[in-house]
């Protein structure tokens, strides 16, 4: 174990509280392994050996960031994405395939997928766009959180109008998925999608309301105006 990641363990560990631990383990459907502090205080401690790391290198950054997902806690994940994310000028084509590992192997539940996908994975989309067509790959995943990740990664961009053909594209292979979680990230790119091109995303809503999940519907017509609102919510 390299020596910061041992120090942030230890850090984590003082500052771990049971009261925390346990409301966080409710919160969550699936298992999750939490040491027990609020967001604030890890991203606090994210920061300060993030300073501390003298060699800054991608592959360095990366191997940290790999111990850190491999503990399998939270906290620890959260570590690793804002740490992948503070790198991310350095972006290469090849860094998708390691993404992708993360996301199939580590990810084990939605904080952690929304936080790496909305943040690392989503510039790095903006930055290498040819790579979008492995998001569609992600969204025909058996993996629950690869079929989240494949719609999350996308928020952001599509507040700012990009990848609206994409987002369709996933939208469609991911339309049907019983799982809520898939439902509601999917529902969530489409709301997104929504505040730059709201005609187009209610268009697609009208035309697949009857068998969109009511789930990803209210999802994804949250931002739009009542009128439309009530529009789409009609049997």
């Amino acid at each position: 174990m390299s020596d910061i990641v041992y120090k942030i363990r230890e850090e984590l560990i003082q500052n771990a509280d049971e009261k925390t631990k346990s409301s966080g383990e409710r919160f969550f459907k699936e298992e999750v392994k939490l040491y027990g502090l609020k967001s604030a205080d890890v991203s606090r401690i994210s920061k300060e050996h993030y300073k501390n790391i003298t060699d800054k290198s991608k592959s360095h950054i990366f191997s940290l960031c790999n111990e850190l997902w491999k503990s399998g806690f939270m906290e620890e994940s959260f570590v690793a994405c804002n740490w992948s994310y503070n790198i991310h000028n350095q972006s290469e084509p090849s860094d998708f395939d390691i993404f992708a590992e993360w996301v199939n192997i580590y990810v084990g539940n939605w904080a952690s997928c929304d936080t790496f996908c909305n943040h690392t994975v989503g510039t790095f989309m903006e930055m290498y766009p040819e790579y979008i067509t492995g998001l569609h790959k992600w969204a025909k995943s058996d993996n629950r959180w690869v079929k989240r990740a494949s719609a999350v990664s996308l928020i952001i961009p599509a507040r700012k109008g990009k990848f609206l053909d994409d987002i369709f594209i996933i939208a469609d292979i991911l339309h049907s998925d019983k799982d809520d979680m898939v439902q509601k990230g999917y529902g969530w790119m489409l709301k997104a999608a929504s505040e730059a091109h709201l005609q187009e995303v209610f268009n697609y809503v009208m035309d697949k309301k009857a068998t969109m999940p009511r789930t990803s519907l209210r999802y994804a017509i949250e931002k739009m105006p009542p009128e439309l609102k009530a529009m789409a919510m009609a049997k």
